[in-house]
């Protein structure tokens, strides 16, 4: 059963509303006469500096004083891209106090809207609506090349690009008077009765950031942003020559290498940057909230950790105070867990947050005494996310104490919340955690307390409560999920109760469980073509879903499931460790049916360091099938009494029963009697009814070795309907081969006709188990049915059915020798 994870994960700044996005087109006006303005146009561009006094000067030199906010728009636009004032790598300007800065992919941007308005009624209504669609992501978004552009262009109106590339072509070819005019003329798309822009528009907003940022940049600074537009489709240029040389000159193989050596090239790197560069303010925060959300809604549609990183390092390197993206590098380490990383820009982020004021700004003057102990809280639930109790509970006695200094309610149910996590591992906190539902109800706060009603739930099904008490009780939080819309937290809901009928051993309701969820859409509003419920609940029931298939021989169909866990969920992703436990549990079961004892040794390293408690368990198994007992016994018992210490009732039941075989195997059936009547009795304090049902056929084999079949079949007929029901393929085959042996036993005192009827009813018992171990491929257990069925026609005289039986036990019995160990002396 897989625990639930309470995270509190911050949402960064959205974009700006999207209002009236759309672009009134008009037909297209008459070109207009370009007149030659060469005294007006320079002395115009030269009258840019005398305005500004000294203050150009100050800024390119570096003088912090004086400045106005054009000033530091021209300082830090030249700091981007051509003269950058840096010391070790860091901007001493505050980036992000500008809104926007025209750069050379903002000049293309600006020519695409140019030309959308000539073009007016000659788009249709496809080519218009791909369009529209198409611009918000590129006003939004970071720059890009121009070859990338051009081909978002392409794919929805293949005219439109080209008359953009020709348009552009003529500028970045033309003179500095050329762009200057095409900004002039920019300004005529808001005149008119009926203008082609809307003011106040998405676009409209857009153009007049453009026309003002422009407007303040100083001569010199016109005139690099004219050299970076030109080498910026010179770039372009050199990029489409290449592509065609290669296409003419190459083959395909040729044609990989060079793009493999393109690649790795210094120069075509620096190129990709200089397109690029920093990020605006509106830009960052776009990035930053789209990161976020695909985090948390669609973790394989974000960067990879690394390249994530890579772009949040570059964007603190320009704006270190820059809070949100130190919390979002956060985010993003906790993704591989990276304890140091993820402390270190969790400590980042609170810093930032309190020097920049901006919590003080929105909460007065209690602003900050809030953020030290949200900060608290946080790293408190970091060090529990990573195991670290003793630091963890270090970082909540400080939350809790500013807390109550501040008389902060939220906070303090919040600290009692993650306080029952950290101390759970210590002793029971069942009373800590109802104290935490009660006050989380009180004072409003249903997301709270119905994840601690589902963590109560949780310990009360490990404790062996009723399950009908416990669904009871995920009923009144169904309730509160649904009157207040916690999609999530449905998802957990039926996740966790997927686990417990699990736990159970009541299968078919687990799977009606596990459909519900799958079958169920998603409350939350998403992108399109972002694929919803990639959360932990999903990863779990997948998992468990998976399991039950190949527990039923399926094996197929569980790897399909993994195939799609592997592509939902890639292996960098925060919930990977799930399916990976769950694929090498599949992979060693099927090993060990197969009778390939050594490649299920090799798998018990991967399941040992996703789960130790379940990779000794699996290593004294494989000791077991290999005959070493005294091995195997030893770490059965070091594993049961860490099993005890830590109430994991589970596999200390597992464990008994594997101690009892190997007393089976050396001959100890009396000792045997007590281990499993110990097994017996947790299973039904415990009522995990399932481990029960195979307690007692395994008590049942113990009274047929000792003698006593009569006893045994009656308490076959009670035993066995809850493993034919809801039990693997593999012990359905067991079970039933031990009531065949059972029949076999008790005819000893049969006459001869009523023996007869007795080992016909046995062969039909051993025929279907052979079905069942023939689904798992289980070649070790149908080789002692075959023997066993070969003997029982043999006692009847039918020779050819006899003769079928041994030819295939003995090519069983070749592909897999006997170890010196009685056939039919063991249950599994």
């Amino acid at each position: 059963m897989t625990r639930h994870t309470m995270c509190y994960s911050w949402r960064g700044p959205g974009p700006t509303a999207a209002r009236n996005v759309s672009l009134r087109l008009s037909p297209p006006a008459g070109p207009k006469r370009v007149e030659h303005r060469s005294s007006s146009h320079w002395s115009r561009l030269l009258s840019r500096d005398e305005s500004r006094g000294g203050d150009w000067l100050a800024g390119v030199a570096g003088f912090p004083g004086g400045r106005r906010p054009g000033a530091a728009m021209a300082s830090v636009h030249e700091s981007l891209y051509f003269n950058p004032m840096m010391t070790n790598g860091v901007v001493h300007a505050n980036v992000f106090g500008i809104k926007d800065w025209v750069t050379p992919y903002k000049m293309a941007l600006l020519v695409l809207l140019s030309e959308l308005g000539r073009a007016g009624s000659q788009l249709d209504q496809l080519e218009r609506r791909r369009l529209n669609r198409l611009l918000l992501p590129l006003l939004q978004g970071p720059d890009m090349p121009l070859s990338r552009l051009r081909k978002a262009i392409e794919e929805c109106c293949p005219n439109l690009a080209g008359s953009v590339h020709i348009r552009l072509k003529l500028i970045a070819e033309g003179e500095l008077k050329d762009m200057e005019q095409f900004f002039d003329d920019l300004s005529d798309s808001f005149s008119g009765t009926e203008p082609e822009v809307h003011k106040t528009s998405v676009i409209g907003l857009f153009l007049r950031h453009m026309i003002l940022a422009y407007n303040k940049l100083s001569f010199s600074q016109v005139y690099k942003l004219y050299t970076a537009l030109q080498q910026y489709f010179l770039n372009d240029e050199k990029k489409c020559g290449i592509d065609e040389n290669d296409m003419e000159l190459t083959n395909t193989e040729e044609l990989d290498g060079k793009m493999e050596k393109e690649e790795l090239d210094v120069p075509l790197r620096e190129e990709e940057i200089s397109c690029s560069g920093p990020l605006s303010q509106k830009q960052a925060e776009y990035f930053l909230s789209q990161q976020a959300s695909l985090l948390k809604n669609d973790e394989t549609k974000a960067l990879t950790p690394g390249s994530l990183q890579k772009e949040l390092n570059n964007l603190l390197k320009f704006n270190p105070d820059f809070a949100e993206a130190h919390y979002l590098s956060y985010l993003n380490s906790l993704r591989v867990h990276d304890v140091f990383s993820s402390t270190h820009s969790l400590l980042h982020y609170f810093d930032r947050l309190i020097l920049t004021g901006a919590e003080s700004k929105s909460n007065g003057d209690e602003g900050y005494g809030r953020s030290l102990r949200y900060a608290a809280l946080n790293l408190a639930a970091l060090h529990c996310r990573f195991g670290h109790y003793q630091q963890a509970e270090l970082a909540l006695q400080e939350a809790i104490r500013i807390a109550q200094e501040s008389n902060d309610h939220v906070c303090l149910q919040h600290c009692l919340s993650w306080l029952h996590i950290s101390e759970q591992k210590i002793f029971d906190s069942c009373v800590l955690l109802e104290h935490s539902v009660n006050k989380s109800l009180h004072f409003g706060l249903p997301y709270l307390a119905s994840l601690g009603i589902q963590s109560l739930v949780q310990q009360r099904a490990f404790a062996g409560k009723a399950a009908n008490k416990l669904m009871d009780a995920l009923k009144d939080s169904d309730l509160l999920h649904w009157k207040h819309s916690l999609s999530e937290l449905i998802d957990i809901s039926i996740a966790q109760k997927t686990a417990i009928w699990r736990l159970y051993g009541r299968s078919t309701m687990a799977l009606q469980q596990a459909q519900t969820l799958l079958s169920m859409n998603s409350l939350e509003a998403v992108n399109v073509g972002v694929q919803q419920n990639n959360t932990e609940a999903f990863a779990v029931v997948l998992c468990h879903l998976a399991e039950l298939h190949a527990e039923q021989g399926y094996f197929a169909a569980a790897s399909e499931i993994l195939k799609h866990l592997k592509e939902r969920f890639p292996p960098n992703s925060q919930h990977a460790q799930l399916w990976m436990l769950f694929d090498q549990k599949i992979q060693f079961e099927r090993a060990m049916n197969d009778g390939r004892y050594h490649i299920a040794d090799s798998l018990v390293a991967g399941i040992t360091a996703l789960n130790s408690i379940e990779g000794m368990y699996r290593k004294a198994i494989v000791l077991k099938a290999q005959n070493q007992m005294l091995e195997a016994h030893k770490l059965l018992q070091k594993l049961l009494i860490h099993c005890q210490e830590i109430k994991n009732t589970e596999i200390v039941i597992s464990v008994l029963l594997s101690v009892a075989e190997l007393y089976w195997r050396s001959s100890c059936h009396t000792i045997a009697l007590p281990v499993l009547l110990q097994a017996l009795a947790f299973s039904r304090e415990h009522s995990l009814q399932y481990l029960a049902s195979e307690t007692v056929l395994n008590l049942a084999f113990s009274q047929l070795i000792l003698g006593v079949p009569e006893q045994v079949l009656n308490i076959l007929h009670l035993a066995i309907e809850p493993g034919l029901a809801h039990g693997a393929v593999l012990d359905k085959g067991c079970a039933m081969f031990l009531v065949a042996k059972c029949q076999v036993a008790s005819t000893a005192s049969y006459t001869q006709q009523k023996k007869a009827e007795a080992l016909e009813s046995a062969i039909l018992n051993l025929n279907e188990a052979k079905t069942y171990l023939a689904k798992v491929d289980c070649k070790e257990q149908l080789r002692d049915v075959l023997y066993f069925q070969a003997r029982l026609f043999h006692t009847l005289g039918k020779t050819q059915e006899r003769n079928k039986c041994a030819m295939l036990f003995r090519q069983l019995h070749q592909e897999l020798p006997a170890h010196g160990v009685p056939l039919i002396n063991a249950f599994k």
